[in-house]
């Protein structure tokens, strides 16, 4: 039986020359590819430049964007802290999300609170008086109970706490655990070691910096103590790594920027410490203008200093090597400060001022609001502003 054949069917050859068309369609796809790689390039810088255009040019207003309201004491202050907001006042400790809702709350009495916040920990004491208590995100860590009236105090990320005892013969630094257990004390007196005018604890809580202040003869001069509470300090008289004295400057506050810095201030000076369990001077700054506040973040040092020549304030951020960043005049002057992020952010009674690091002054004006605590909020160019009774989100706008 003979096999009909069907004209529409064709066995079909490969062609002579497979590796051109190959190549062919490989250059199709390049240029497909290439087409999207540009498009998405293009609307990147497209972003990229509206972010930076928003992030880099001043606005005239603040409008809100929420309000969250509570009904509490007016003698309340705030501080910012993790990803929400610390209240305190005689009473307790409060801890706020960013809907001005209490988390948890932490009831106390005590009479002159003051606080001092790192990354992890808290502690908030009574100045004057003899209790310490020591906080986390989670809620109250530990309390302490000194034997004499508390002066000064710093806190570390683990919540070990160094408190500077009043006394005036014998000024005594205890070094506590945020359980209340004692894990150190130095002792000195005016007329030997001097009196400690500021001090600081690194994150770790390995490391405490002491400013001492005392007298040679008539002269007035101060004293850099930098004591090693881990291995470096083991074998060395009272845990001490590091001790500089100045002749013409007045310490009056030191600060740990990160895990290997340390920064002195003095009435006339900046000096830069490299390295943490045996700090070393590693930079000198000299000011020729009185110094109003000083504030830091890990990355900046930041300064408001008095404009003698132009009866007004001058705005100077140092990076983190002491490198001048920016140092314009400013529109008046500011009680608080703080750096966050890229910008400063700066405020006073119901005024707030906002300047970026490459020294635009981004904002200024007066909020209608009596301001206690100010930062940014997710977003761009919006910002907390905490007042007494409520906590505003704000936008601005041109």
């Amino acid at each position: 039986m003979t096999q009909k054949k069907k004209p529409y069917l064709r066995i079909l050859t490969p062609p002579d020359d497979l590796s051109g068309i190959m190549k062919k369609v490989r250059r199709i796809r390049y240029e497909k590819a290439r087409k999207i790689l540009v498009i998405a390039v293009l609307l990147l810088l497209a972003v990229c430049g509206t972010y930076l255009l928003m992030k880099n040019q001043s606005y005239g207003r603040a409008r809100t964007a929420a309000q969250y309201s509570a009904d509490i004491s007016d003698t309340s202050s705030y501080a910012q802290f993790a990803d929400g907001i610390v209240r305190y006042n005689r009473d307790g400790v409060a801890f706020l999300n960013k809907k001005n809702e209490e988390q948890w709350m932490q009831s106390m009495q005590i009479q002159n609170p003051v606080i001092v916040v790192k990354e992890d920990s808290f502690a908030v004491a009574d100045n004057g008086g003899n209790n310490i208590f020591v906080f986390s995100k989670d809620g109250l860590k530990g309390e302490i109970e000194t034997t004499l009236p508390i002066e000064k105090i710093a806190v570390s990320d683990q919540g070990v706490v160094s408190v500077l005892l009043r006394n005036e013969t014998t000024p005594t630094i205890m070094v506590y655990d945020a359980a209340g257990n004692t894990l150190a004390e130095m002792q000195g007196s005016p007329g030997t070691t001097g009196y400690p005018t500021a001090m600081e604890m690194s994150d770790d809580g390995s490391t405490l910096a002491v400013s001492y202040i005392y007298f040679e003869g008539t002269a007035e001069k101060s004293r850099v103590v930098y004591y090693n509470f881990g291995e470096t300090g083991q074998d060395k008289t009272d845990n001490i790594v590091s001790s500089e004295e100045y002749a013409d400057t007045i310490v009056g506050d030191i600060f740990f920027m990160g895990d290997d810095r340390s920064v002195v201030v003095g009435d006339n000076s900046l000096v830069i410490y490299q390295g943490i369990d045996a700090p070393r001077a590693e930079k000198v700054i000299s000011l020729d203008q009185e110094i109003q506040s000083v504030f830091h973040s890990d990355e900046y040092i930041g300064l408001v200093l008095l404009n003698r020549e132009k009866s007004g304030y001058e705005l100077r951020l140092y990076n983190r090597l002491g490198e001048v960043m920016i140092g314009r005049d400013i529109p008046g002057k500011y009680s608080n400060a703080r750096i966050d992020g890229d910008e400063i952010v700066m405020f006073d009674g119901s005024r707030c001022c906002i300047v970026t690091v490459t020294g635009i002054i981004k904002y200024h004006g007066n909020l209608d609001v009596e301001i206690q605590e100010m930062f940014r909020a997710f977003g761009v160019n919006r910002y907390y502003v905490m007042s007494v009774d409520e906590l505003r989100i704000i936008y601005l706008t041109r």
